[in-house]
C-alpha cells in the first residue's frame, strides 16, 4: 500500500538512510495525498498503461503509480536515492528502477543524463512499442529541455504528467501579446495540448521550495496543429524572435546566426503574412510562424 503520502512516512525514511537532500538535483519530496492522487488522475493511468517516471525521489508518486499502472519505469539519477527506492518499492513486482550513475558537477549535462535513457528501447520492451505515459517531478531549471527532448525525439508519448514551477506552467499555456509568451509556448502548442491540473503550495514538499509549484498535463496532438515543412527551420525562428524581444521581428531575425536569410528576403516574408514590418515575434501566432517558416522553404531556390 502507498504510505509515502504521510509527511511523517517520508521524514521517517529520510531520517532512516540519513539522507542529505541535494540542492543540484532541485529535491522537494511531495507529502500531500490529494495532490499525488490528482497526478494519477490527470495522466489517466490504468492498469493497461506502462508509465515512465522520471525523478522517483524516495518513491512516493513511484507507489501511487505502481498501484494503478500495468508496469513503471523510474529514471533516478541521484545514486544516493537507489537503495531507499530498493526499500519503499520492495513491495510491488511491477517497478523497474534506472539509475544512470551519472552523479556529475554540470547542470547542463544533468538533462542529457536523463535522456540518455533509451526511451524508445523502453517503450518497445515494456510496452510493444505503444505509447506511454510520463509523469515526472523534476529539478525547474532542466524542465525545459526534458520536455523538449522527449517531444523532439521522436518517443511514443500519450501524455506527459509533470510538476513544474507555477510560472513555468503558465508560460505553456499563454498565447500572443502576453508577458509570459515565448519559445516554450509556441513549442509546447506545436506538440501538444496543455492543461493546468492543479497549483501546489510550497508546504506541500519537503524540504518546502521557495517558489509556488503547478501540475501540468501535456497531451500529444495525433496531429501538428499547423501545417510546416520544416519544423527545425520554424524553431529557429521562434527562437530568434524571442532571443531580442525589445526588437521587431525583422530586426531579431536579422540578427540572428542561426538563419541564413538576407535582409530583403526576411522583408518579403514578413509582408507576405500581412502584418505590419514593425511587428514584433510576440505577436504572432504558432500558425504565422509555420507559414513564415513555409515562405523561406517555398521560395528559396
Amino acid at each position: 500500500m502507498a504510505t509515502l503520502g504521510n509527511p511523517q512516512k517520508t521524514i521517517e525514511i529520510i531520517q532512516k538512510y540519513e539522507f542529505a537532500f541535494q540542492k543540484k538535483f532541485g529535491q522537494n519530496f511531495l507529502i500531500d495525498t490529494h495532490v499525488l492522487e490528482k497526478i494519477i488522475a490527470a495522466a489517466g493511468v490504468t492498469e493497461d498503461d506502462c508509465v515512465l517516471e522520471i525523478g522517483p525521489g524516495i518513491g512516493t508518486m513511484t507507489q501511487y503509480l505502481a498501484e494503478h499502472a500495468r508496469s513503471v519505469v523510474a529514471v533516478e539519477i541521484d545514486k544516493n536515492l537507489i537503495p531507499i527506492l530498493e526499500d519503499t518499492l520492495s513491495g510491488y513486482d511491477n517497478v523497474r528502477v534506472i539509475n544512470e550513475d551519472v552523479l556529475k558537477l554540470d547542470l547542463k549535462k544533468l538533462a542529457d543524463d536523463i535522456l540518455k535513457v533509451d526511451i524508445n528501447k523502453l517503450t518497445e520492451e515494456y510496452n510493444g512499442g505503444r505509447p506511454i505515459k510520463v509523469v515526472a517531478n523534476l529539478p525547474y531549471y532542466i524542465t525545459t529541455p526534458i520536455i523538449m527532448g522527449l517531444f523532439e525525439g521522436g518517443v511514443p508519448i500519450d501524455n506527459i504528467t509533470v510538476m513544474v514551477q507555477k510560472e513555468v506552467a503558465e508560460r505553456m499555456q499563454v498565447g500572443p501579446g502576453s508577458k509570459d509568451y515565448g519559445a516554450l509556448s509556441l513549442a509546447v502548442q506545436y506538440y501538444a495540448d496543455a492543461y493546468i491540473v492543479a497549483n501546489v503550495p510550497p508546504n506541500c514538499f519537503i524540504p518546502r521550495p521557495g517558489v509556488g509549484s503547478a501540475v501540468i498535463r501535456l497531451t500529444r496532438h495525433k496531429e501538428p496543429p499547423v501545417e510546416v515543412d520544416d519544423p527545425k527551420l520554424m524553431f529557429k525562428l521562434i527562437r530568434a524572435s524571442f532571443n531580442q524581444r525589445r526588437k521587431t521581428l525583422q530586426n531579431g531575425l536579422n540578427n540572428s546566426p542561426e538563419l541564413p536569410f538576407a535582409k530583403d528576403e526576411i522583408a518579403d516574408a514578413i509582408e507576405s503574412l500581412g502584418v505590419t514590418p514593425q511587428i514584433r515575434g510576440e505577436a504572432l501566432t504558432l500558425k504565422q510562424f509555420a507559414d513564415l517558416s513555409n515562405y523561406f522553404t517555398r521560395n528559396r531556390g
